[in-house]
């Protein structure tokens, strides 16, 4: 009989019940500030197919979107993170859209490794570079998401997320602080991190779109414990809390929408542009980008 590799561990490549992480959702009340922004600033897509009229918008991340609907704005506690292919001429670009976000609340802070945004509503997002130790092979993505959690809440988190969506989850402690992650399909980690001052905001109703493989045994395990919030169609349905599965008190509150792989866009394929490309060096069939990068080259 043929024996396991010591070559490999073969637990990296198991993904869990959760198998795509789509889109974080937080409300704008200015599209054309979202758009000198989103676009313009970051360099990232508007997706040019679906939601293309002035009440909202949808903005291409490699596999990932941002939905910005026209609204209060919303701000997710925490930090949104995004790989960019491009991340040496992130920065001047940033630069260039200050004069277009007076008066709003964006900042930029060059870090090692890293840029620290502020969108103009206080939407925290770290863009960084690709890193195929830390992001395998994605080029253009939405790596993480992370949220802050109350001190010692890490670990109910990821019990909540292995029990019940059935997702691979764990907590550990960096020198920063206890988290939890969560994977959140292949290419995305959801990461809830302990803050000793977390001061419990008033939710605003942001949210994050989650597809499950096992899409109704979670349904029945949030409806018996009177979680569901919303059970929109036949593909999809919400919750809201967190919750500490001793004692059903919510932890955080983050409204998930959760959609099953039968949803029609599943695995929706995305365009994204390429933002070094411009008028004075434009060249046919250089304007899209991948959103991954070869690693190693594969035996087949």
């Amino acid at each position: 009989m043929l024996k396991a590799s010591k070559d490999f561990d073969r637990t990296e490549e198991d993904i869990g019940n959760v198998v795509e992480f789509g889109h974080v959702n937080v409300c704008v009340p200015d599209q054309r500030l979202a758009t000198s922004f989103y676009v313009t600033g970051l360099g990232l897509t508007r997706d040019p197919y679906l939601v293309t009229g002035v009440d909202n918008m949808r903005i291409n991340v490699g596999k990932e979107q941002f939905h910005l609907p026209i609204g209060a704005p919303q701000v997710l506690q925490g930090t949104i993170g995004i790989v960019v292919p491009y991340f040496e001429t992130q920065l001047a670009r940033l630069h260039r859209v200050r004069p277009l976000l007076e008066g709003t609340r964006f900042s930029v802070r060059e870090g090692q490794g890293v840029i620290e945004v502020t969108c103009p509503w206080g939407n925290r997002i770290q863009c960084v570079p690709p890193d195929p130790v830390r992001f395998g092979n994605v080029s253009l993505g939405m790596p993480y998401v992370e949220f802050e959690v109350p001190e010692g809440g890490a670990p109910s988190v990821a019990r909540f997320y292995r029990e019940m969506l059935g997702a691979i989850a764990g907590h550990g402690q960096d020198d920063r602080a206890s988290f939890a992650w969560v994977n959140a399909g292949s290419r995305t980690k959801l990461l809830f991190r302990e803050n000793a001052d977390y001061a419990h905001p008033s939710y605003d109703g942001h949210h994050i779109q989650l597809s499950l493989n096992d899409f109704s045994h979670p349904h029945r395990r949030l409806l018996e414990r009177g979680l569901i919030s919303e059970e929109s169609n036949q593909h999809q349905y919400r919750f809201v809390d967190i919750v500490d599965l001793d004692t059903n008190a919510p932890i955080i509150r983050v409204e998930h929408e959760i959609r099953s792989m039968r949803h029609p866009m599943y695995g929706r394929a995305l365009i994204n542009r390429d933002p070094t490309v411009s008028n004075a060096d434009y060249s046919s069939g250089h304007e899209s980008l991948s959103d991954t990068m070869r690693t190693h080259a594969s035996r087949g």
